[in-house]
């Protein structure tokens, strides 16, 4: 049995991060949540707290891309539990989809500084902070692109998450002589409002799409605790934690004939 911990997950008022902040809310562990305006973060601590045990859910908004506020994050962290155990950059941000030249150049920034600046930025900041405790733990959320592989659409989306293991894998090089583990989340196909919202303004792409997604997705509250049990178990320098291997996508493409998945309505 793996004792509760003390956990920061930035972007964790809606989607994956909000299942992972009540997943380790569910295995006793206390949560520092956070999302980019007070409301959102507000919102998401009132609700977990209504839950859960009130004195383990604490909220601080932040902008991963302003480093002030990453810096900011820790040091409530800090303060709130005394040590912070496991960091995890999940915010992101998926943009819509479009070729590369009908996006316009802002979504471009946007995407850049949210999923790899934003990374970066916390993963400094939290090695400096764990460095001076002694110990911890930092995760980042890969995605679509993580691997290699390419999908009409989504080249701006996919090339930050490819950047993102590269800088993961690197990071975990550099950290082999110290005391703080590096690892990736590879949390698969999960039914979320990113995945939905990529669609916006395109029905028909969204009912073919869904066919799909209807097959390989799954939904956060079948995730988030797979990752969660996981990070609180790993002890490995660079591992990458993967609930969707290629193996299990190919079963989900054999067995949909005789399986219903519907994790879009």
């Amino acid at each position: 049995m793996v004792s509760p911990k003390n956990i920061v997950i930035t972007g964790s008022t809606r989607g994956i991060g909000y299942g992972l902040a009540e997943a380790f809310l569910q295995l006793g562990c206390a949560v520092m949540v956070s999302g980019r305006s007070p409301e959102s973060t507000g919102a998401a601590v009132a609700q977990l707290a209504a839950r859960y045990d009130p004195v383990r859910v604490f909220g601080l908004a932040c902008d991963v891309r302003v480093p002030a506020q990453v810096t900011s994050l820790w040091q409530a962290a800090a303060t709130a539990f005394g040590n912070v155990d496991l960091w995890v950059n999940n915010a992101g941000y998926a943009g819509e989809m479009g070729r590369v030249w009908e996006r316009p150049a802002e979504e471009v920034q946007l995407l850049i500084a949210t999923n790899l600046v934003g990374t970066i930025l916390g993963s400094q900041v939290a090695f400096a902070g764990m460095q001076v405790q002694g110990y911890g733990a930092i995760y980042n959320m890969e995605g679509m692109g993580s691997d290699g592989r390419k999908h009409a659409g989504l080249t701006l989306y996919g090339t930050t998450k490819y950047a993102v293991h590269y800088f993961t894998e690197s990071l975990a090089m550099e950290a082999q002589e110290t005391r703080v583990i590096v690892g990736a989340l590879r949390p698969g196909m999960v039914a979320t409002d990113l995945l939905r919202d990529r669609y916006k303004g395109r029905p028909e792409e969204w009912e073919r799409a869904k066919k799909i997604f209807n097959i390989l997705a799954e939904r956060v509250e079948k995730v988030t605790p797979w990752l969660a049990r996981q990070m609180l178990a790993n002890q490995r320098n660079g591992a990458i934690l993967s609930y969707s291997p290629p193996w299990k996508m190919f079963w989900k493409f054999i067995r949909s004939p005789f399986v219903k998945n519907e994790v879009f309505e």
